[in-house]
């Protein structure tokens, strides 16, 4: 009897204060000027319907103006719902709660997925990164950013015998729990095992200093940063990553129900508080204009 692969590890923000506590007045602004610059660099100039995966509490949601529809996936319900406050309940916002490990999509209904300080939490990215392909159309824009291990600072501590891991190896290191860095060649390793083709890599936030970020007026450093990610150096903390699938596959843009059953992949039929698994009868709840397919409901 062939056993079912264990769950990987899911890194929750349910409850947590991560706008106020991590972004909003929290010294971060020049992190998020510096990759709204290389997102907007990277974006399609316009498309259907576009997957944020990982889009917490909607922080760069704004910049997809070019897509006519975006979905909003998290892990966290908490998270969700205040980017739908933020957001307002607007036709072309679609909020899902999910596992990104177990998407719950038709294929080829997406024709651009982001994937924006995300991956670094991901136990298992082959797993996450064939369900992405899977959700997007041949030829679908795919950004992603992931954390840089081979960044300068670590390069430099390591030279001088401060660090343990070596930033030139190619395996994933695992810092803090759920929290890696990834070499840009591990990287793209794995994203052609997944059936992407890299179209292009900017490195990104090479001041991430604190000393510098208090000392250099933020639009300055911004400006500096934008100049340093044409240069192709992946040496900095962060590496954003434009790849487009590969092969053929389905292509279900056109359709206005884009969901499927996360555990089998089966049809849906939906009502005003639930959606209900045609081919198991799994129930998954509608909260608030939410789409919870985190867990399906208990029938007792």
């Amino acid at each position: 009897m062939t056993r079912p692969e264990p769950r990987p590890r899911i890194c929750d923000y349910e409850g947590s204060n991560y706008r106020t506590e991590f972004w909003e007045n929290q010294g971060r602004d020049y992190e998020d000027r510096v990759e709204r610059i290389a997102l907007r660099r990277l974006l399609n100039s316009k498309g259907k319907r576009l997957l944020e995966v990982g889009a917490g509490f909607g922080r760069l949601t704004n910049e997809y103006q070019m897509y006519e529809k975006v979905v909003l996936l998290d892990y966290s319900l908490s998270q969700l719902q205040y980017a739908q406050e933020h957001l307002g309940q607007q036709d072309r916002y679609i909020f899902v709660a999910a596992d990104a490990y177990k998407l719950p999509f038709r294929p080829g209904v997406f024709d651009g997925v982001t994937m924006i300080r995300v991956i670094h939490h991901m136990a298992s990215v082959r797993t996450v990164l064939a369900q992405l392909r899977r959700a997007l159309v041949p030829g679908g824009m795919f950004i992603l950013e992931h954390a840089n291990k081979r960044n300068i600072k670590s390069v430099m501590r390591f030279s001088m015998k401060k660090q343990d891991w070596n930033p030139h190896d190619l395996h994933p290191v695992e810092f803090v729990e759920l929290n890696y860095d990834f070499h840009p060649e591990y990287i793209r390793q794995e994203l052609q095992a997944a059936g992407f083709s890299i179209e292009r890599r900017i490195p990104v936030s090479f001041f991430r200093l604190e000393p510098v970020k208090k000392t250099v007026n933020t639009s300055l450093l911004a400006s500096m940063d934008g100049m340093l990610q044409s240069t192709g150096l992946l040496y900095a903390p962060s590496v954003f990553v434009k790849s487009t699938t590969l092969g053929s596959g389905a292509n279900n843009l056109s359709m206005s129900s884009i969901f499927a059953c996360p555990e089998c992949g089966g049809d849906l039929t939906y009502g005003d508080e639930e959606v209900i698994c045609q081919r198991e009868g799994l129930r998954w709840a509608i909260r608030d204009g939410i789409y919870d397919f985190k867990a399906p409901l208990d029938d007792n």
